[in-house]
């Protein structure tokens, strides 16, 4: 089982813009123009959700696939690419991992760049989120 859930504010960048609102939007509207095609270019069943909310922009992911989707992890690194400025979590699941299989794993984007960590509020999954296999 692989779940994730997250989300990202998307920014052009982290610096304060002088620029004319009109020229920022326009550049971050180019970068959603991306984001959404790449989400298109998924297909994906579960939740890939980008949407503007009072005048900002962020995307929404969440699933349960059986199995990894490393193309999920792929497009939360790759919105920090294409929008250097963005930051959010991503809380990853994946009882196949050999290294990680009872932690709940946080990817944590800051200025678009994305690092790993142990989630230490829901780890290890066993005795915190469940209870032992008893049989």
């Amino acid at each position: 089982m692989f779940e994730y859930h997250g989300w990202i504010n998307v920014l052009e960048t982290a610096e304060a813009e002088d620029d004319d609102i009109r020229v920022v939007e326009a550049r971050l509207r180019e970068i959603a123009d991306g984001i959404q095609r790449r989400i298109d270019d998924l297909a994906s069943p579960y939740l890939l959700d980008l949407r503007w909310m009072n005048g900002s922009l962020f995307l929404h992911l969440g699933g349960q696939p059986n199995h990894p989707a490393p193309s999920l992890l792929d497009l939360f690194r790759e919105v920090g690419e294409r929008a250097p400025g963005s930051y959010g979590l991503l809380h990853v699941r994946d009882d196949e991992d050999g290294a990680h299989g009872n932690d709940v794993r946080v990817l944590r984007m800051v200025r678009g760049r994305v690092t790993e960590h142990t989630e230490a509020l829901l780890s290890p999954c066993v005795p915190v989120l469940e209870d032992p296999f008893a049989g």
